[in-house]
């Protein structure tokens, strides 16, 4: 067995305040002074192994992935506010539905939304105002929650139930954010009522999502969108998802998918208008492919652009840790786990590990042209691995390799800023990019 470095109760007490604004820095320095591997005695929860191990995270995502499975955090914290999903869930249940599921994501059925995708983005890209200093998190937010909200519905008209929906995924992940840092307080936020009250605003999103289901069925037409995939997917025996699973997985595939790719995109954009000659270099990529408008075809002829958003999920990765729980005892490497212990996957350390990545902290818009999956796959997880990596994972960097493309075509992108400053929610989000937009 190997010997872990432990982190006592106390320390992590003593060190509540940085860890409640921003735990990576925690993380950092243990990483650097302990090792790829240590373990932490945090309240309310035991001793957890914190590890950016590429053996041991490939070990726990597909290896040994039928040792472990989500922890509580996701399958009752997140649950009690986006329902009980394929995020959420574990064992057969989530079996089930990936099975029911997957076959939305297919490349055939993607194919069919693209031009659904690039009306949404196009329309965002209308709305900004170029010439001045611009916030792009929101901007990206709305056309990411745009893209989800017209390829689940397909119909322009609902703006405003989309806005209140997004406005309560927001709060409930900063309630939930709350409880995660300070579970030691989760006693109090109960009794001064709370969680009930986030538990109510989750109730309203399923009563917007409930009626856009409602008026698709008085409708009676097949528009052959997501919705309509789910709503005629079956069951093995025949039976169609009940209503109140429909709800949860379209509260999952909204909360998941928007905010990861509004991140990745605010990110991307960053780093594009600190870098001119990497923005120019964009530009040539895209015009030499000679189309008007582009396709789902065309995507793959944009190895650079491809590139230019994976180098920004390496440095800020959405899901930027993954947490596991053992569900026998488990042996990774002399690393033990007993049955119900808990193994935190750092992907963001692992993602600036110096020891397989050149200059692990510049950002390098081709680090990834010309390489194989292969190269990097052990080293990177943008989307997890797995059974379990993201299903939405192809649609989202279609949607993502589109838009860096079309925004491109349309602006040049400039920034003051020198940094971005991270807020590492159940996401990991930049706190402010200020960009100009100017048009070409």
């Amino acid at each position: 067995m190997k010997k872990v470095p432990s982190i006592s109760t106390f320390k992590v007490f003593a060190n509540r305040r940085t860890i409640q604004k921003n735990p990576l820095n925690f993380h950092h320095r243990n990483f650097k002074k302990l090792g790829d591997t240590f373990s932490v005695s945090i309240p309310a929860e035991g001793r957890v192994i914190f590890t950016r191990d590429p053996e041991l995270v490939k070990q726990v995502l597909q290896k040994k992935h039928r040792s472990f499975e989500k922890s509580k955090l996701q399958t009752k914290d997140l649950a009690k506010y986006i329902g009980h999903g394929l995020l959420t869930s574990n064992g057969e249940h989530w079996r089930t539905h990936r099975r029911m599921i997957q076959p939305a994501f297919h490349q055939k059925k993607l194919k069919g939304l693209f031009g659904i995708m690039r009306s949404a983005i196009q329309e965002e890209l209308d709305r900004i105002e170029p010439g001045s200093d611009l916030n792009v998190i929101p901007l990206m937010g709305d056309l990411a929650f745009q893209v989800v909200a017209q390829t689940l519905f397909s119909h322009n008209d609902i703006r405003q139930p989309m806005a209140e929906l997004k406005h309560i995924t927001e709060v409930n992940q900063n309630m939930l954010v709350t409880e995660m840092r300070r579970p030691y307080f989760r006693w109090w936020y109960r009794l001064m009522g709370e969680i009930s009250k986030h538990i109510e605003f989750s109730n309203r999103a399923r009563e917007i999502l409930n009626t856009l289901v409602e008026n698709r069925r008085a409708q009676n037409v097949d528009r052959d969108d997501l919705l309509d995939m789910l709503l005629k997917a079956t069951y093995e025996d025949g039976t169609h998802m009940p209503r109140k699973q429909l709800l949860d997985e379209l509260m999952i595939l909204f909360t998941a998918g928007y905010e990861t790719t509004a991140s990745a995109l605010s990110f991307t954009l960053f780093f594009l208008a600190k870098n001119q000659l990497a923005q120019e270099k964009l530009l040539a990529e895209i015009t030499n492919l000679g189309k008007k408008q582009l396709e789902l075809e065309d995507l793959t002829q944009l190895p650079l652009t491809s590139s230019s958003i994976k180098e920004a999920m390496r440095l800020y990765p959405p899901a930027y840790f993954m947490d596991r729980v053992a569900t026998e005892n488990t042996d990774l490497n002399g690393v033990k786990l007993k049955k119900g212990g808990m193994i935190l996957l750092s992907i963001f350390e692992l993602h600036r590990h110096p020891a397989f990545w050149e200059n692990p902290y510049d950002y390098q818009v081709d680090r990834f042209v010309g390489l194989d999956s292969k190269e990097y796959g052990n080293y990177f997880y943008p989307f997890g691995a797995g059974p379990r990596m993201c299903i939405g994972n192809a649609m989202a960097t279609y949607e993502m390799i589109l838009a860096v493309a079309e925004i491109v075509k349309k602006f040049k992108l400039t920034t003051s800023m020198a940094d971005v400053e991270i807020n590492p929610l159940i996401t990991l989000k930049p706190q402010k990019v200020t960009i100009e937009f100017t048009l070409r």
